[in-house]
């Protein structure tokens, strides 16, 4: 697992990238059988897909996230939402010094919720991938079972994308961690805990590695239109 790009600064001098894509997760509680830097994978290998397809720069992702739901499991990290608000924009301010004026911020945290600020108030080009949109076509195009709003937190999406990119990071017990709490009305306030034993909110018993893949592939794919939005060419490498 390479969470950290290799390329020289010749190699980014000979890419020219425009756009930047930034990954971004979280150091939280996956169950017992999948990591706490999940969502930091899943970022870094949905970023590094990209990279393969498209000439972007791809960035070191930002490992710990806005985690606050999950403090009641032991290891989860957080950092507040002005951190990481500046700690974006610091990034974007620094790539625009050096030529790249346009930022994608790759989230795989659902709670990293100020993300969505960051863009909306950026002076400079910047984009929040995938969208809701963007989940829900490689939803369709993988064939998962689980929707969603179910499917919060380490099920069958998360549990699909690991066994197919990192397969060695899922341990035994997915098969038999299966729970869903779709009223979760009062998350923001209680936490998760009130709403799962176990901290899993979703059907991981449903992943494969087959699924990942497509999810992936669709994502991949969904890519193009938030360059085309970000008006950058969405040529393939």
């Amino acid at each position: 697992m390479d969470l950290f790009p290799t390329a020289t600064t010749a190699d980014e001098r000979a890419r020219g990238a425009d756009v930047a894509v930034l990954p971004i997760g979280s150091f939280e509680q996956h169950g017992p059988y999948l990591p706490l830097a999940t969502d930091a994978v899943i970022a870094t290998t949905i970023a590094d897909a990209l990279a393969a397809a498209y000439p972007v720069l791809r960035l070191p992702p930002i490992t710990i996230g806005c985690s606050h739901e999950h403090a009641d499991w032991p290891g989860t990290v957080s950092v507040s939402a002005a951190t990481l608000y500046a700690v974006v924009n610091d990034v974007a301010a620094s790539l625009r010094r050096s030529g790249v004026g346009k930022l994608v911020l790759v989230n795989a945290h659902g709670g990293n919720y100020v993300l969505s600020n960051v863009v909306q108030e950026s002076t400079s080009p910047m984009a929040l991938f995938p969208g809701l949109e963007g989940w829900q076509a490689a939803h369709h195009a993988a064939g998962l079972e689980t929707s969603l709003d179910s499917d919060m937190h380490a099920g069958e999406l998360e549990t699909s994308l690991l066994l197919h990119a990192h397969p060695s990071l899922v341990r035994p017990g997915f098969a038999e961690a299966d729970h869903l709490a779709d009223d979760r009305r009062h998350l923001l306030t209680v936490g998760l805990r009130p709403y799962s034993e176990s901290g899993v909110v979703g059907r991981p018993s449903l992943g494969t590695a087959e699924k990942g893949r497509l999810v992936l592939e669709s994502l991949v794919e969904s890519f193009a239109d938030t360059l085309a939005a970000l008006g950058s060419p969405s040529r393939v490498r």
